[in-house]
């Protein structure tokens, strides 16, 4: 076969430290769009992102060449930098050490693209960690609790 084909869609979830609430109406429209800047950059593409005040959603469509751990470190290093740069009264903002993703059928793309849009009222009800292990067991993962957060 000449040519290579991929695609690997990914719901990638990662809180702020201590899920401190760092992100605001005010922050987030151009940190998300920093975000991806970073994601385009590495040849994949965000196909949506949204969040409440401690966590963010991305939905990725990982690019051929490009690998997940990678992506992830560069998104919230690079994304970090650019708040700690930008916003010099954020200089305690950092994401937290860990993430979750989370492989997304192609079927599935729209209502993941929902899910992440709806964060707001979705968190009305739930917290992020409840969130995050619902995730872990659906998937199917088994985690220590005293690993997860931090």
């Amino acid at each position: 076969m000449p040519q290579s084909f991929a695609s690997i869609q990914l719901h990638v979830v990662f809180s702020v430290k201590n899920r401190e609430p760092w992100l605001t109406d005010a922050l987030t429209p151009q940190l998300y769009a920093y975000m991806g800047g970073i994601v385009r950059d590495r040849g994949s593409v965000l196909a949506e992102i949204g969040g409440v005040a401690d966590h963010v959603h991305l939905l990725v469509s990982l690019g051929r060449q490009d690998c997940v751990a990678d992506l992830v470190r560069d998104v919230k290093a690079g994304s970090s930098r650019w708040v700690h740069e930008t916003f010099a009264d954020l200089s305690p903002f950092a994401w937290q050490a860990g993430y979750g993703a989370f492989s997304v059928g192609i079927t599935n793309v729209d209502a993941v693209r929902a899910y992440i849009r709806d964060q707001a009222e979705h968190h009305r009800k739930k917290s992020f960690q409840e969130e995050f292990r619902e995730f872990l067991t659906r998937h199917g993962l088994p985690w220590d609790e005293r690993y997860v957060w931090d």
